[in-house]
C-alpha cells in the first residue's frame, strides 16, 4: 500500500468532535501514516498540540493565527505561540497569512498579525504554513520584507493562478494541494498549475473537514477526512501522467524533510 502524509487537517473542528480515534484509524488504514493538525488560533493551536501529543510520531501540529482569527491577536499571542513551538510535536508556524476574500478580520490587523508570525518563524527557525486568499499582491509585499531571513515555507491549499504559482515557486516556496484540484468547475486553472509544478515542490493535504475531493464516490456525509488523501494523489498522478505510487512516495519524502518528521 502507498503511504502518505496529510500536511493539513483541522482535527479540532467541531465536525470531528468525539471522533478523533476513528478518524485517525481510518487514515492509517488507508496509508496516511502521519498527519499535521492545523493551528488557526492560540486556543486552537494549544488544542492541536495536546491532541498530537497523544499520538506520537503519527500526529504533529502547527501553531499560528489564521487571518480570519487575527482580530484575536494581542500582546500575549506571540509569547503563547512561542511556548508551543518549543514542543517537539509542533513542527511549523501557521496557519498564517492574509485573507482579503472574506475579511473576517480588518486588513490592518491581519497584516500586523502576519508580520508578527513571520518574525516568530525567523526566531524559532521552524517552517511556515501560509494562507493567502485574494491578497496576492499585499501578501507578497509583506513576505518579501522578511524573505532573506525566512525559513522554508509552504503555501497551503493553493488555489491561485499559474502565474501566482510560478512566483511562489521562484521564491523557493512549496505548494500544498487539496481536493480543490479535482473541482474543475471552480478551480479549472489548477490542472495547468499541477502540470507545471515539479513533483518535489508539492505536498498534499485534505484540509479536512473542508475541500472534499470531487473524484471520489458521492457520499451522504459531505465531510472530508484524512483517509481520503489518496484521491488528491490520484488527481495529481492523472494530470502528471505518472503512477499514484510515485506521487505518494515523492510528496511523503518532501513533507518529511520539510517538517523534519
Amino acid at each position: 500500500m502507498n503511504t502518505y502524509i496529510d500536511i493539513g487537517i483541522n482535527l479540532t473542528n467541531k465536525q470531528f468532535y468525539n471522533e478523533h480515534e476513528e478518524i485517525i484509524n481510518r487514515a492509517l488504514d488507508n496509508g496516511v501514516e502521519q498527519m499535521i493538525l492545523t493551528g488557526t488560533s492560540v486556543r486552537g493551536s494549544k488544542e492541536s498540540a495536546e491532541i498530537a501529543e497523544e499520538y506520537p510520531d503519527i500526529l504533529f501540529s502547527t501553531a499560528g493565527i489564521h487571518p480570519h482569527d487575527a482580530k484575536s491577536f494581542n500582546q500575549e499571542s506571540i509569547r503563547e505561540l512561542r511556548n508551543l513551538l518549543i514542543l517537539d510535536q509542533v513542527v511549523s508556524v501557521g496557519e498564517c497569512g492574509l485573507d482579503f476574500d472574506r475579511d473576517f478580520s480588518p486588513r490592518p490587523i491581519q497584516e500586523k498579525c502576519y508580520r508578527a508570525q513571520l518574525e516568530l518563524a525567523v526566531e524559532v527557525n521552524k517552517p511556515l504554513f501560509l494562507h493567502e486568499r485574494s491578497a496576492f499582491k499585499r501578501f507578497n509585499e509583506i513576505t518579501d520584507e522578511y524573505f532573506s531571513r525566512l525559513p522554508e515555507a509552504v503555501v497551503h491549499c493553493f488555489t491561485g493562478t499559474l502565474g501566482e504559482a510560478k512566483i511562489y515557486l521562484d521564491k523557493g516556496f512549496y505548494l500544498g494541494f487539496t481536493g480543490a484540484i479535482s473541482d474543475d468547475k471552480r478551480f479549472k486553472q489548477l490542472e495547468d498549475v499541477i502540470k507545471y509544478t515539479p513533483l518535489d515542490r508539492m505536498m498534499i493535504e485534505t484540509d479536512a473537514p473542508f475541500m472534499l475531493p470531487k473524484n471520489m464516490p458521492r457520499m451522504q456525509n459531505r465531510r472530508n477526512e484524512p483517509s481520503f488523501l489518496p484521491y488528491v494523489a490520484q488527481t495529481i498522478a492523472h494530470w502528471k501522467k505518472m503512477s499514484i505510487s510515485e506521487v505518494a512516495e515523492e510528496t511523503t519524502e518532501t513533507a518529511r524533510n520539510f517538517f523534519k518528521l
